[in-house]
């Protein structure tokens, strides 16, 4: 199978690039499911349900979240039905919205994709390990499901790292989201597993972190209330990371990195 894996997409010029990069990107590697992390795609905060529309009818199979998924009040109404948006599933129970989903392909095969969100430096939530385990104690790879995509919306690398290592062998790929910076360390590891620390953003690099210069700066050197922050509006690159996995196990095969337009060198998949 032939997955795709799109970073946080940031505001309208991450947004416009995404939703018309994935239709060639299907085209040209061939694509058989295109995961997208919508967290900050409505003007830097949150998602809405016409945003969700908007990707699905680009060519996304589903769309994942983090910590900013109530950020556009309009999603709290909207989440349980839409069986293709996740949000993090160490959220408290009872929490609207799904954790994970399994979608199935035109040909049968199913495709599980989960999101947990890290605790260091973020919201003290429910373990995300446990989470993960609680969920793949009821879908397993070459099993039940043919592939399985673990976005981890943390902060901390060391924490992505470890959530890496402990399902490698029991999920297709592992990759982080939320720090906006992509990473150099795409590999498969020694499971199996897919694994990348950062996917990067869908937005404009001439930024801090998708967001105006201006604004962000004066944060960091003033200590009194400023503007709100908005998203850089420039050319936007699209990040993300394309996997390869075995029909039979749903291990991967191959992984590598995207980066297609804007600032940042490219990077382009060899299938």
């Amino acid at each position: 199978m032939k997955i795709l894996y799109l970073g946080d997409v940031v505001g309208r010029s991450g947004r416009t690039a995404a939703v018309e990069a994935i239709p060639a990107l299907k085209r040209d590697l061939k694509l058989d499911f295109v995961i997208v992390n919508g967290e900050n795609s409505a003007h830097g905060f949150g998602i809405t349900p016409k945003i969700c529309a908007e990707f699905y009818e680009a060519g996304a199979d589903a769309v994942t979240t983090g910590n900013h998924v109530w950020d556009q009040r309009e999603i709290i109404g909207y989440i349980d039905s839409d069986p293709r948006l996740v949000r993090p599933a160490n959220f408290p129970r009872g929490t609207p919205g799904r954790g994970v989903t399994v979608l199935p392909l035109p040909d049968g095969r199913k495709v599980l994709v989960a999101q947990v969100m890290g605790r260091l430096f973020l919201d003290p939530l429910d373990d995300p390990f446990q989470a993960m385990d609680e969920i793949l104690s009821k879908h397993r790879l070459g099993a039940t499901v043919a592939a399985a995509i673990v976005d981890i919306h943390a902060e901390a690398t060391s924490e992505k790292m470890a959530m890496g290592h402990a399902l490698d062998g029991r999920v297709s790929l592992v990759v982080g989201s939320h720090s906006h910076v992509p990473t150099a360390d795409a590999q498969v590891l020694p499971g199996g597993t897919a694994y990348l620390t950062d996917a990067g953003m869908c937005g404009d690099y001439d930024s801090v972190i998708g967001m105006s210069k201006a604004v962000a700066i004066s944060r960091f050197t003033k200590k009194i209330p400023g503007d709100r922050l908005t998203p850089a509006d420039g050319e936007a690159t699209v990040c993300g990371v394309y996997v390869e996995t075995d029909d039979r196990s749903g291990l991967a095969t191959q992984v590598a990195m995207l980066r297609i337009g804007g600032r940042l060198s490219r990077a382009y998949p060899n299938p």
